[in-house]
């Protein structure tokens, strides 16, 4: 009979990584009971939001054509309110991926000679042609859509003296990248959110606080709209969508934001009332129930990635004792090799497409080519286990997902494996103190 090692060295994993590998989250099991905490905490809170709102088998039938009277859906979005304490809420298949829910955000809440401001830096590169700081057809800029932005201090803090220049009477909306996107950032906490909004409201009551939520989702016990902001969305294809959702995004918050984005996606005059559903809402309702779970699973994973990259002497954010306010683990190889190794060993853990080999190139809304491992069961699933990163400095990965735990860790095994077999690390590795 096989054990789990030898199981291990049938998928190409030595002795050596094996070994080193067991020592590193054999001292994790007292972080692995915290985030099962959280993940209890996190699951009561979302079978209460269904069992409030009344969901029903009905509920798991989509609609097709208008897809007028969808009880499915009006009720998904009952539930997504009552999970992040707002309003109202916006759940809907047609918004295509995370960046599309963001531009949504900010182009149904902006008008013309209105400002949009950044207070935490450079957002993801993708909303850069979407804000326009990289020319691109139908920008904010191009409705004549200003923007401003206040780079965070060299220690992460918030420059709260620029930012209080930087809002003025044109600042109609604010937004806050929670998660560090391509940077090596530290991710906000719900917390440092939470005073960065009572700052900026501080100044002008009336702005619009708008967080981008993608990869934080169900991470800590609170959302940023327990915190005061005003509307947050993020993608179906992370965190909400617990794996199972194919496609999608959400907008969650005050009644008037949401309305104004409900009627950007569909038509004025149409706005929430048409939008069918298809056969998606049963994977929406189940990808939401399992969400805190697989969110948990994502951050073992993530913890474990940052503790074994780190006695390895990378730099890794966040560090192995930090606490955790997304699923994104970056390391810095410093070196085009090391990430493009790295994402080899991601796609050779893959239960879909494991046997190809992952090649950097010039995705669209990039500005440098990028490389992507992920054998996902959805196509960019990203809450699978999956790694990306630039191909330019300070050449980091960045790690994120898997749907389980155990599969979060053969990712990582097989990482090492494969920066062990091209020598970026050497073979020696497993004589370190731990």
């Amino acid at each position: 009979m096989f054990s789990t090692e030898m199981m291990y060295h049938e998928m190409g994993i030595s002795r050596e990584v094996y070994e080193y590998c067991e020592k590193i989250w054999t001292s994790l099991k007292e972080r692995w009971e915290e985030i099962d905490r959280l993940s209890e905490y996190n699951q009561i809170k979302v079978i209460g939001a269904m069992q409030k709102n009344k969901v029903s088998e009905a509920c798991l039938y989509g609609t097709t054509g208008y897809g007028y009277n969808d009880l499915g859906r009006e009720t998904l979005e009952k539930v997504y309110a009552d999970i992040f304490h707002t309003e109202d809420a916006l759940v809907r298949p047609q918004i295509t991926c995370g960046t599309h829910a963001l531009a949504l955000a900010l182009f149904s809440n902006l008008r013309p000679g209105d400002e949009l401001l950044s207070p935490v830096g450079k957002p993801y590169d993708t909303l850069e042609e979407v804000i326009g700081i990289r020319p691109s057809k139908g920008s904010l800029k191009e409705y004549g859509i200003s923007y401003q932005q206040v780079d965070l201090l060299p220690d992460g803090g918030f420059d709260y003296e620029n930012i209080r220049k930087a809002i003025n009477t044109k600042t109609r909306l604010v937004t806050i990248q929670r998660s560090k996107g391509y940077q090596t950032r530290p991710t906000l906490s719900v917390n440092r959110i939470k005073e960065l909004i009572a700052f900026i409201k501080g100044i002008k009551p009336d702005v619009i606080c708008m967080v981008d939520n993608c990869y934080g989702e169900f991470t800590e016990r609170q959302e940023p709209s327990d915190v005061g902001a005003d509307l947050v969305a993020g993608s179906l294809i992370k965190n909400p969508g617990g794996g199972l959702a194919p496609i999608g995004g959400y907008l969650a918050g005050k009644k008037e934001c949401i309305e104004n984005a409900a009627f950007r996606l569909t038509s004025p005059g149409l706005g929430k009332e048409v939008g069918a559903t298809l056969h998606a809402l049963g994977a929406f309702y189940q990808g939401l129930f399992l969400a805190p779970s697989v969110t948990a699973n994502a951050l073992k994973s993530a913890i474990f990635a940052a503790n074994l990259y780190e006695s390895l002497g990378f730099a890794v954010v966040p560090d192995g004792r930090e606490s955790r306010h997304d699923i994104i683990q970056a390391v810095t190889f410093g070196n085009p090799k090391g990430v493009i190794a790295f994402c080899e060993g991601i796609q050779q853990a893959a239960p879909v497409d494991g046997y190809v080999t992952p090649e950097p190139w010039d995705m669209p809304g990039y500005d440098a080519p990028v490389i992507m491992a992920a054998g996902a069961f959805v196509s960019g699933s990203s809450i699978e286990l999956s790694a990306d990163g630039p191909i330019k400095p300070p050449y980091a990965v960045y790690f994120q997902g898997g749907l389980t735990w155990q599969h979060g860790k053969l990712g990582i095994m097989k990482t090492l494996q494969k920066l062990v077999e091209k020598e970026i690390i050497m073979r020696d590795f497993d004589k370190r103190n731990l």
